[in-house]
């Protein structure tokens, strides 16, 4: 395990956002959402109203799509949702254009690749193993009971640990405050990308470091 470790050290190593930064999730989820929503006569919303509804995880969710409800409708809510979502892997979720592209590249230069999201674990792993099962991606982690979810920096110093890289030296990809916020309590070096769910000025005011537009964009910033 200590020449594991050796090897592993001082790789350069990037740690990716899942919803928003990797896959387009937004209409699956917006969809299912709404399907609950209209079976128990609740008002629906628009699937871009969605954008700001996610990245703090399920419960967030429920609460942002239920605002005026009470506790008890949000529970039912969030266990029917859980079972509508998780029932498959969905259709229209797919990783957004260039992401293949860019792990093709990072993969040639032999980066350490790591996935932190606050979707659900078992599901985050499914979707790795599904759309990305071509890249080695060491570290897959999604909100457990255990780990307090983004924007809390543990889930992301266990990921520097487990890899054996300080954290100065980690790259963290992400589309919302969230991931800036976690990326820069953990003392990485947060890009953040603007094809997800949130905009520049959100993304800047919450610490990026740097911002990309187009996912090979990424490949400028850690070479230089």
């Amino acid at each position: 395990m200590e020449e594991e470790a050796q090897v592993v050290a001082g790789k350069k190593t990037i740690i990716f956002d899942l919803d928003g930064t990797l896959i387009d999730s937004l209409e699956d989820i917006a969809v299912c959402m709404n399907k609950v929503l209209e079976e128990l006569n609740l008002p629906i919303h628009k699937i871009d109203d969605y954008k700001y509804f996610v990245g703090s995880g399920v419960d967030v969710l429920v609460n942002n799509a239920l605002k005026d409800s009470s506790q008890e409708i949000k529970n039912e809510v969030l266990e029917k949702f859980k079972k509508e979502y998780d029932q498959q892997l969905h259709a229209k979720t797919k990783p957004y254009a260039g992401i293949y592209e860019l792990l093709d590249e990072l993969k040639k230069l032999d980066y350490n690749l790591a996935v932190l999201s606050n979707k659900p674990h078992d599901f985050t792993v499914a979707y790795i193993n599904y759309l990305f099962k071509d890249y080695n991606f060491k570290e897959v982690h999604g909100q457990k009971k255990e780990v307090p979810r983004k924007p809390d920096p543990i889930g992301a110093i266990n990921i520097a640990k487990a890899l054996n890289i300080p954290c100065s030296e980690i790259f963290f990809v992400g589309d919302t405050m969230v991931d800036m916020q976690t990326a820069k309590s953990a003392n990485m070096k947060a890009i953040g990308v603007l094809w997800g769910f949130r905009d520049e000025e959100e993304l800047l005011t919450n610490g990026a470091d740097f911002i990309v537009k187009h996912p090979l964009d990424i490949l400028q910033v850690i070479n230089n």
